[in-house]
């Protein structure tokens, strides 16, 4: 039985920054770079560092729940109010490649047209940025570990796909095996280990935590609708099919509505729900995913060219690019800071265009 106890206040102790963090920072910001300038040389167009490959991009409406208690109504949520939002559905490597390389998937967030005080470099925006991945901790517990599978896959990017494949198929067999006495494979995972699920059917988390006003917690954006709850853990067809994803997921929203619930974990206890280490599973039977605020998507085109042309090329997600009152927390928050905005503007120069912040008005 789930059992919320009292969150506890955010205290600048959490956060403690190690001696060679710039130099680390310093390091996952080359290796970002170093996967683009592979892709770009191969593709002649500047990607995305991580999660270069799109699924689908979907309008949505996101409305904030009414009657929320004290310390949920905290930030973005401390006021009802309904905004824009555009949702970016992934998957993680540098390159794109066929979805036969099951690896994990991703959605980022951006809510539109939000007041309140700004977190430093996003003052002359108006988004709220969310950064998701489809397991609720992250890989590795700090920026030194992320660092590490950084180079592991930098060094992958742009290997002969036919060799990634095999990988794949070997990483989900040894993590299916591991699953079945209660273990699973980071690094598997990380790099090839995907179940071949259908992606509308997952929840995607955090993984780090974040701010949430006087408090800090965990995100996650969770299906709710009978549409949407149908598609977890259900198989999906790779086989011959290199934008599977895609595919499943446009064939869905050209007749189906979507809606999900995001919720906040809040923290409850340090020792248990750390902050400097984002490897840690937070005991859900301590403090559970609450629901704040909910997003809505109507039937609807999910991939075109403009589409494409419009997210891929002339968007940016960041968790460094919202409110102050939900600053990302913890080493491998701080390192996607620098990191970033170096791949973002490596994209805008390298394609010739202007990546920037869309409004609530203008919607792109």
């Amino acid at each position: 039985m789930l059992q919320n106890l009292a969150p506890l206040r955010f205290d600048p102790s959490f956060e403690v920054i190690s001696p060679d963090e710039d130099g680390t920072q310093r390091g996952l910001t080359e290796a970002m770079l170093s996967i683009q300038r592979k892709t770009h040389s191969d593709e002649g167009h500047a990607y995305r560092a991580v999660h270069a490959k799109a699924h689908g991009y979907v309008r949505a409406r996101f409305d904030v729940l009414p009657g929320l208690p004290a310390s949920l109504a905290q930030g973005l949520f401390a006021t009802t109010g309904s905004y824009d939002a555009i949702m970016r559905f992934s998957t993680t490597p540098g390159d794109i490649l066929d979805d036969n390389v099951s690896t994990p998937r991703g959605v980022a967030l951006k809510v539109l047209g939000v007041p309140g005080a700004r977190l430093p470099g996003s003052e002359a925006d108006s988004t709220q940025n969310y950064v998701l991945g489809n397991s609720p901790s992250f890989q590795v517990a700090t920026a030194e570990g992320f660092l590490k599978q950084l180079k592991v896959l930098a060094k992958a990017t742009g290997h002969a796909e036919p060799a990634k494949q095999v990988f794949s198929v070997l990483s989900r067999n040894a993590n299916a095996a591991l699953e079945t006495v209660g273990q699973k494979s980071a690094t598997l995972t990380t790099l090839a280990g995907q179940a071949p699920t259908e992606l509308l059917g997952d929840s995607f988390y955090s993984q780090a935590p974040l701010l949430h006003g006087d408090y800090f917690g965990k995100v996650a954006v969770v299906p709710v609708s009978t549409e949407l709850t149908a598609l977890s853990g259900q198989s999906i067809k790779l086989s011959g099919h290199p934008d599977a994803i895609r595919e499943s997921v446009e064939a869905y929203f050209r007749a189906c509505p979507a809606v999900w619930e995001l919720r906040v974990q809040l923290a409850t206890d340090i020792d248990k729900m750390p902050v400097e280490d984002a490897a840690t599973d937070w005991p859900e039977t301590e403090s559970s995913y609450q629901p704040v605020a909910r997003i809505t998507a109507l039937p609807q085109e999910s991939w075109s060219d403009e589409l494409r042309e419009l997210v891929e090329d002339r968007l940016a997600f960041s968790p460094w690019v919202g409110l102050a009152a939900h600053r990302p927390l913890g080493s491998i928050m701080r390192a996607r800071r620098p990191a970033y905005a170096a791949a973002r503007d490596y994209r805008a120069h390298a394609n010739g265009v202007s990546i920037h912040e869309p409004t609530a008005s203008s919607g792109a």
